[in-house]
């Protein structure tokens, strides 16, 4: 687990000295604790969307996605159509995969459907959060915690949430810290993660 220290003196992930485009997400997103309904359902998107792509082809779309998905809210988004889809699908500034485009307005109708029974996305992730700062020794894909996650939503009827996509939604939103040891980034990741941990009634 490399950290790489930039010409601008900032000691990053690996990943995240690969190119200038990830600079800013590793530094000031990736790990960071989010509680935010709307930031993790853009994620939970997002993620899905990246299935078989690399994260940097996402990330350099996020705001044509942000701008095509209505802002990821929930409750706009569940309301798209077939009408929607078919402009979605004519959107290059997106990936225009067909069911990639209908899970993230069904896993909407599904986020509505959490909330009518009293429940949040932020409850309902943070449940499965690690909030130990031990520096990872080795990057892994999936863990338990990622698998029951994985299975817990698709009870629920989300799709495309598989474990190992529910992992890279873990680290992203700060649910585990996976900045490696030496990385500026990992102390105040550490921090914010306990802070919203804190907000939403999780202790560690």
């Amino acid at each position: 687990m490399d950290v790489v220290i930039g010409d601008d003196g900032v000691a990053r992930c690996e990943w995240g000295a690969s190119t200038p485009d990830y600079f800013t997400y590793h530094d000031t997103e990736w790990g960071v604790g989010v509680a935010d309904e709307h930031r993790l359902f853009e994620k939970l998107c997002l993620e899905g969307f990246q299935s078989g792509l690399s994260w940097i082809t996402i990330l350099r779309k996020r705001e044509n996605f942000r701008a095509a998905f209505a802002g990821f809210d929930p409750e706009r988004v569940a309301a798209f159509g077939d009408t929607d889809v078919r402009r979605l699908l004519g959107d290059a500034g997106i990936v225009r995969h067909e069911g990639k485009i209908r899970s993230a307005i069904n896993n909407a109708r599904r986020v509505l459907d959490l909330y009518e029974h009293g429940g949040s996305l932020a409850e309902f992730f943070w449940a499965f959060a690690d909030l130990s700062d031990t520096p990872p020794t080795e990057w892994v894909a999936v863990t338990e915690a990622s698998t029951q996650i994985s299975k817990n939503l698709k009870k629920l009827g989300f799709t495309f949430v598989g474990p190992t996509t529910m992992y890279a939604h873990m680290q992203a939103m700060g649910l585990v810290n996976d900045h490696a040891p030496g990385c500026d980034a990992r102390d105040p990741a550490q921090a914010s993660r306990l802070a919203v941990a804190a907000s939403v009634g999780i202790t560690p």
